[in-house]
């Protein structure tokens, strides 16, 4: 059995107490990857009514970007953009960015936080509401950044005779670009584990 810190209540924590914590942290933390790996494997045969299931339509965006030659961090966005759609009927972007803020740039980051919005372009006036809503962002870098990532990417990627590269050939891409956080409150955690490695 690993040792345990002692508190009951955070406040009456110690620096003992953390220490041990802290050491639990770094493998856990290192295994993200495997974590996310394991969450977009659960779009696998997930359909929702698409012609392709959720992991599918996941890869071809990838796919997309990845045979148009963008970079590892842009593909791994469009790889997991849509991983939230499991847990969040009515928020996916919010939890697809959730994942990717500590590991992207602030471009990347609002790109995959906004394409339900742009996305929302080609189907809301089907369902009687506002396929207008990005028009908001029009005039800032991130609407043309956005409007092409569902324009080139997400909105074709629903193609059941595409041929998407598979999952294993994403997965270095995506432990590269998960394997040292740039936006994180934890920072100085980040840099004194990289010391002592």
């Amino acid at each position: 059995m690993t040792a345990r810190a002692a508190f009951s209540d955070m406040q009456d924590s110690t620096a003992e107490d953390w220490k041990i914590i802290g050491n639990e942290f770094r493998p856990f933390a290192a295994a993200l990857p495997d974590r996310v790996l394991d969450h977009l494997k659960l779009l696998n045969g997930d359909f929702g009514g698409y012609p392709v299931d959720r992991l599918e339509h996941s890869l071809q965006t990838a796919t997309r970007a990845w045979r148009d030659g963008k970079d590892e961090e842009y593909v791994v966005c469009a790889l997991l953009h849509d991983i939230g759609d499991t847990l969040g009927s009515f928020n996916h972007p919010d939890i697809a960015a959730a994942i990717l803020k500590p590991f992207v740039s602030e471009e990347n980051l609002q790109m995959v936080a906004l394409h339900g919005i742009f996305q929302s372009h080609y189907f809301f006036h089907h369902l009687g509401m506002d396929r207008n809503l990005r028009d908001q962002y029009k005039g800032r870098p991130i609407y043309d950044r956005t409007l092409e990532f569902c324009e080139k990417y997400d909105a074709p990627a629903f193609d059941a005779s595409y041929e998407s590269l598979p999952l294993s050939f994403f997965e270095p891409m995506l432990r590269r670009v998960m394997a040292k956080p740039k936006n994180t409150i934890y920072r100085s955690v980040v840099e004194e584990n990289e010391k002592a490695a």
